[in-house]
């Protein structure tokens, strides 16, 4: 049996003491984030534009490294791994989304879902069904056969969650997913976060400036001078 403490066990990720300062730079981005995201949970954080929100998601995520302090994936230090276990551990994790679909604009709707499941070297034709699948469940079942530029905005930003979703990740970090919206597709997008969040229980880190969308998390942070306040 297990000696971990229980309040650890459903966590998904996690950091402590995190500081971030960029090279050349006196003040840091970061100064001493702790933040637990267990399994299911709705976390937001807001904050002005440079004021580090998204330094802080790329470090939750393992996509950049801390000056000091600890991130953790399912309760490991991502600082004690290799490059090629961090980023198994990632990629089985985690799903991203960000403010600009980064959508592969040669490749079908279809195509640039199943891309992470092909990266993994799945059977293409499992992965296509997959892809099919998770298309469908945001709504895109129409859209396969299309390319990101026949696609509307809201339908390029509903793809990539679905490229996000289609591994089965526990937790999506979400990078002003809706920054490059209008409202009322904004509110579309955000809500099918917020409904995939409940229907799969996957965690849900947004970062966001919006007040509005972020009222509708079960937490909500803001973060300012480096430090996260509760909203």
């Amino acid at each position: 049996m297990s000696n971990r403490p229980n309040h650890m066990s459903d966590s998904i990720v996690s950091c402590s003491a995190l500081h971030k300062t960029y090279h050349g730079l006196e003040v840091a981005v970061l100064n001493g984030i702790d933040l637990t995201v267990k399994a299911g949970e709705q976390v937001a954080i807001v904050g002005t534009s440079g004021s580090g929100k998204s330094t802080l998601l790329h470090l939750l995520g393992g996509l950049d490294v801390a000056s000091s302090g600890e991130v953790r994936i399912l309760n490991q230090d991502l600082a004690g791994l290799s490059e090629t276990k961090k980023g198994d551990l990632r990629n089985h994790t985690l799903g991203f989304v960000y403010q600009f679909h980064h959508l592969l604009p040669e490749f079908t709707a279809l195509e640039n879902v199943a891309m992470p499941l092909l990266i993994r070297r799945m059977a293409r034709d499992q992965a296509l069904a997959l892809a099919a699948e998770t298309l469908t469940k945001v709504g895109l079942q129409h859209r396969l056969a299309h390319m990101p530029g026949e696609l509307s905005g809201g339908e390029r930003q509903r793809a990539a969650l679905a490229r996000a979703l289609v591994t089965a990740p526990q937790c999506i970090l979400a990078d002003e997913p809706t920054g490059n919206l209008d409202r009322h597709t904004a509110h579309a997008v955000f809500d099918l976060l917020l409904e995939v969040n409940q229907s799969q229980q996957r965690s849900l880190v947004v970062v966001t400036h919006d007040l509005e969308l972020a009222k509708k998390m079960q937490r909500q942070y803001k973060l300012v001078d480096g430090k996260l306040q509760p909203l």
